[in-house]
């Protein structure tokens, strides 16, 4: 039976859906900002639909177009080399999420099931990192990352986070210790060590966290900004968030390149909206895995 329409019914749904109005709408006026040509930025900001929408941003933005159309446009003439700076996000991103989605799987297994010597000490040691600020880390890291030599190498911008997380271990941790150990146990009387049960059985069934973490961390890092513009300024390193930085830069003092800025960044959203869309809806199936068959 169809539920009725009660006034608390009501009343919720109308704070949802102001939430997600709340939500979108910077997203929705950055892209019709950069629909919007530079000459009516000021004077097209009425309604929320450009009246003389053009990709004249775009084009300019990626450089397929002259400097001399380009200043045409309203812009400063500056461009992004979109394609290396976006292969760059995504070796960065895609690094520290495999690695550290396998790194924290791999502690978290260790913290839950495996029994040595200062393991719960180790533990409150690993939670512990969650009190401290990251801010307070950066300098120890680029100190280390510029003795080690790893100044604007791949390298050096994935070292600080390319093996784990506190929070990921703690979520881990967690979720293996929900696992049933009636599983386990008989696959350590098929012969298998705790090396083989994490890969054969505990990694398998736990899909569904990983998927979170990886997700997660795909997207941290993707919007990472301060620590790739310290060690990663270098034209063959540098990513997409530093980019729209040095582009802003670029623009003159008197009248920042809003529209070319905003096309940039809507550009730039795009790889992880996909990763959303395809991704989103096995992530909220696999978190109501709650056992195993």
């Amino acid at each position: 039976m169809r539920r009725k329409l009660s006034p608390g019914r009501l009343l919720a749904w109308a704070i949802l859906v102001a939430v997600v109005l709340v939500t979108v709408f910077p997203f929705w006026w950055m892209v019709r900002t950069a629909l919007t040509p530079a000459s009516a930025l000021y004077t097209d900001n009425a309604g929320l639909l450009p009246h003389d929408p053009t990709l004249i941003n775009f084009t300019r933005i990626l450089g397929l177009t002259s400097e001399a159309e380009a200043r045409a446009a309203g812009g400063s003439g500056a461009h992004i080399n979109f394609a290396r700076y976006l292969l760059n996000s995504i070796v960065y991103c895609g690094l520290i999420a495999v690695c550290q989605t396998l790194f924290c799987a791999m502690a978290g297994y260790a913290f839950a099931r495996l029994r040595f010597p200062g393991r719960d000490l180790t533990f409150t040691i690993v939670i512990s990192a969650l009190m401290v600020p990251p801010i307070f880390t950066l300098l120890p890291n680029f100190v280390l990352v510029k003795d080690l030599g790893l100044i604007n190498t791949m390298a050096g911008m994935v070292a600080p986070t390319i093996l784990m997380t506190p929070f990921a271990v703690f979520f881990l941790r967690q979720f293996f210790l929900s696992l049933p150990r009636d599983v386990e146990e008989a696959a350590i009387l098929d012969g298998n060590g705790p090396w083989g049960v994490f890969w054969r059985i505990s990694l398998p069934m736990s899909r569904g966290p990983l998927l979170t973490i990886g997700i997660t961390t795909t997207v941290w890092a993707w919007k990472d900004f301060l620590w790739p513009l310290l060690v990663g300024r270098g034209e063959e390193n540098r990513l997409v968030t530093v980019a729209l930085g040095i582009f802003l830069q670029q623009s003159p003092n008197t009248q920042p390149d809003w529209t070319g800025l905003m096309a940039a960044s809507t550009l730039s959203v795009i790889p992880v909206a996909i990763l959303l869309v395809f991704v989103g809806k096995r992530l909220v199936q696999s978190l109501n895995f709650t056992g195993s068959k």
